[in-house]
């Protein structure tokens, strides 16, 4: 079982810049492709970014989130810049071994954290 936990969220204005943690327990972290979700109120659970042997990115999210890994640390980022209102959301991450569909399908995942509350103000 691999619990995750996610820290970093907050409020924040926009053009402003927020860096989310998610930091797993296990001991094959550096094994697990990790993703991040998001999902606004009324609103399905949607991709923003994942990692595994490389990076991939929503469109909405390109060129102003980054997403990186320390497996020292167990510990997966994802650094946020230029945040714009609408990327207020709940933030989650997640984690898989042997992804069966692609890394943007929530589907994909076996293990989620509990979220983290991002809130950027126009």
């Amino acid at each position: 079982q691999v619990q995750l936990v996610e820290s970093g969220g907050g409020l924040v204005q926009a053009g402003g810049s927020l860096r989310l943690a998610c930091t797993a327990s296990g001991r094959t972290f550096s094994s697990y492709a990790m993703g991040w979700f998001r999902q606004a109120p009324g609103k399905e659970r949607r991709f923003v970014s994942a990692i595994s042997r490389t990076t991939y990115y929503a469109d909405s999210v390109k060129g102003r989130f980054t997403i990186s890994r320390d497996n020292a640390k167990n510990t997966v980022y994802l650094q946020m810049n230029s945040l714009k209102p609408e990327d207020t959301a709940v933030y989650y991450c997640a984690a898989v071994t042997s992804p069966a569909y692609g890394l943007a399908s929530p589907s994909t995942y076996s293990y989620w954290g509990q979220g983290t509350q991002v809130t950027v103000s126009s």
